[in-house]
């Protein structure tokens, strides 16, 4: 068996090598009868490297690395390296050697140590092959997409403060998960990195699942049980730019390899997509998260600071432009396009989302249409126009209509996720709870109607830990979530509110059977402005729920809707029922409409109308008397 193939060498050269971490970093292997640890690493400009670890005392030049031909890439064979063992690569220049971690390693020192560690990811027997099989058969975008959105580190915290293991927190979460009926986990940044405060977004190693948690087989066997629960997994990356760590990517042959200007706003190093080493690199890595660990898609972080050259720049700065005179990051336009080909080539029914926050056309629109190829986007437009709506007093609500309406201008232009994130209860900007205006009953109430309106309103949907039981303070990644919180009736009554309208989501075919088609969404009313109250109606194709928002503190007895269909309907939740912690002791069961035209509707009903809540309303479908027949029959 030959050390390596050249080919492999020339296609990862040239940006081909789609599974390039098969190819470099550590792995074990047979050689000329002997079995060691094959170790190949990117370094054009380095005039040596060696290979220093526990195999060899640390020593220098005891295991030099050989330069294959002009390719940049050094490679060597040690028989007597073994799992395990920690290692670095000693890079030498003109002026100086230094240590470095391996780029393609599968696991490292737990923080603030750095070396890399000799992993075999193989060996893992994985159980969910019935979800794997069963997604094959689902469009993605005509199904309910519920996320969970989980930072592993401050979940939950043990007494003593430490971190929980990927096991010990796969036996919380996943059954908390499924009670409270999301369809998905998205977790914050698990690839390697240095500083506990960058919540993972600052990366060091792209292939290494973080030690902090346990080894990767771990994460394996997390992802594994959720899938075995009906619960799919997706994983935030992060491409745009790497942290300048000096045992990192940043400067690691000498000089800037990976990298090309220092990302202003964030104090890192952007990507140089320019270099076909880098995009085989990073797109090598998304199919990794996918092939080894199985994840259900990736949540693509700051896409804008990819796309846009002149990101993070001042209106009074200098913006770097393109070889056309533009704004546009050219290169890293085409990597985005190719990485989701690649991905959708081998994976068709993943999730690729993208972070997104400008007006940028077609980003879930095919490339060959010259999108950028996702399948969908983060509508980061209605999370700050909604929230901005919500903190006002509820009486400047009418003066600022617009901020609801105008989501339905845009919403079928894309794929949308409506993400209530963790960048939203972070750096003063407050807790969702502490975002609603009012006194404390007032403040739940407001809650309770924006996750309903987020619920009914078109696109998938994601909300951040702590929000489903309506926790007070910011999030703080040093510390767990305030589950104490749960010993008070009205945290415990929020919870249990998010936990019945997640449920009536899945149930409900109508709030997603056709979220990104304007076929699916009506509105009723959309212009009383004077009372902040909106009206429409989610639309499958064979049901329908009316949602009636009241934002205002004010009720209305007999408020008249209108409706399209002369049959009975009924109230199916109604935020302001006492046991989620309002007033309202029954929901309406039995609605009959009247032939009175309304709201531009054949027909119209009489409702009841709480202060600040929301109320989706159903046709109420009687059962036929063969099942009325059965029914007495079993009672006999």
């Amino acid at each position: 068996m030959s050390l390596y193939s050249l080919d492999d060498v020339y296609l990862y050269n040239n940006g081909e090598l789609r599974h390039s971490y098969n190819l470099l970093g550590a792995h074990r292997m047979k050689y000329q009868g002997e079995v060691g640890v094959r170790f190949m690493v990117w370094a054009p400009n380095a005039l040596k490297v060696n290979v220093v670890g526990d195999f060899n005392g640390w020593e220098s030049n005891l295991n030099q690395m050989d330069k294959i031909n002009d390719t940049g890439v050094w490679v060597t064979f040690i028989e007597a390296a073994k799992e395990g063992d920690l290692y670095k690569y000693e890079i030498v220049t003109e002026n100086k050697s230094f240590l470095k971690a391996d780029p393609y390693a599968f696991y490292s020192e737990v923080r603030p140590k750095t070396a890399s560690s000799i992993y075999n990811l193989q060996g893992y027997k994985w159980k969910d092959n019935k979800w794997i099989e069963n997604k094959k058969t689902k469009d993605q975008l005509k199904q309910p997409i519920n996320i969970y959105e989980v930072h592993l580190g401050s979940w939950r915290k043990k007494e003593d403060d430490t971190f929980y293991t990927y096991a010990e927190i796969a036996e919380q979460l996943i059954e908390y998960v499924t009670d409270m009926g999301y369809t998905h986990i998205e977790i914050l940044p698990l690839m390697e990195f240095p500083y506990d405060g960058s919540w993972g977004y600052q990366t060091i190693g792209y292939y290494s699942a973080t030690s902090r948690y346990g080894e990767p087989k771990l994460l394996m066997e997390l992802v594994d049980k959720c899938h075995q629960k009906g619960i799919g997994v997706i994983l935030d990356w992060v491409p745009g730019h790497f942290c300048k760590d000096q045992n990192g990517l940043y400067e690691f042959d000498g000089t800037n390899i990976y990298g090309v200007n220092h990302h202003k706003q964030w104090g890192t190093m952007n990507f140089n997509f320019e270099k076909k080493e880098v995009q085989n690199f990073l797109m090598s890595n998304a199919l990794f998260w996918l092939e080894m660990f199985h994840f259900d898609g990736l949540r693509v972080d700051g896409v804008t600071s990819m796309i846009n050259l002149n990101f993070g720049y001042d209106n009074n700065e200098n913006h770097p432009k393109n070889e056309f005179g533009g704004h546009q990051n050219i290169h890293a336009i085409n990597f985005i396009k190719r990485v989701n080909e690649n991905v959708f080539r081998e994976y068709p029914d993943v999730l690729m989302m993208a972070e997104e926050s400008s007006a940028w056309p077609l980003v879930t629109g095919p490339t060959y249409d010259n999108g950028l190829g996702f399948n969908y986007k983060w509508d980061m437009g209605w999370m700050n126009d909604t929230l901005k709506y919500m903190e006002l007093d509820p009486a400047d609500r009418k003066y600022n209509h617009n901020l609801i309406t105008f989501s339905m201008a845009y919403t079928f232009s894309e794929n949308f996720v409506l993400p209530l994130s963790h960048d939203e209860a972070v750096h003063g900007k407050k807790s969702l709870i502490s975002k609603m205006p009012g006194d404390y009953n007032e403040k739940f109430a407001n809650l309770r109607l924006l996750f309903a309106y987020m619920i009914l309103h078109p696109g998938k949907k994601l909300m951040f830990m702590g929000g489903e039981f309506a926790q007070f303070i910011e999030w703080k990644y040093s510390q767990g979530l305030d589950w104490l919180l749960l010993d008070y009736e009205m945290h415990v009554k929020f919870k249990g509110f998010v936990k019945k309208i997640n449920k009536l989501y899945l149930k409900e075919n109508s709030l997603w059977q056709i979220d990104h088609e304007i076929d699916g969404f009506e509105w009723i009313d959309a212009d009383n402005s004077d009372q902040s109250i909106f009206i429409f109606r989610r639309k499958a194709t064979r049901s329908f729920v009316i949602g009636v928002f009241n934002f205002t503190p004010v009720s209305y007895k007999s408020f008249r809707v209108g409706v399209p269909k002369f049959k009975s309907y009924k109230v199916i939740i109604n935020t302001d029922m006492n046991e989620f912690g309002g007033s309202t002791e029954e929901l309406q069961e039995n609605i009959i409409p009247s032939k009175i035209k309304y709201h531009n509707q054949p027909y119209s009903i009489e409702i009841d109308v709480p202060p600040l809540s929301a109320q989706f309303i159903k046709i109420k479908y009687n059962r036929k008397k063969s099942d009325k027949r059965s029914s007495n029959n079993n009672r006999r």
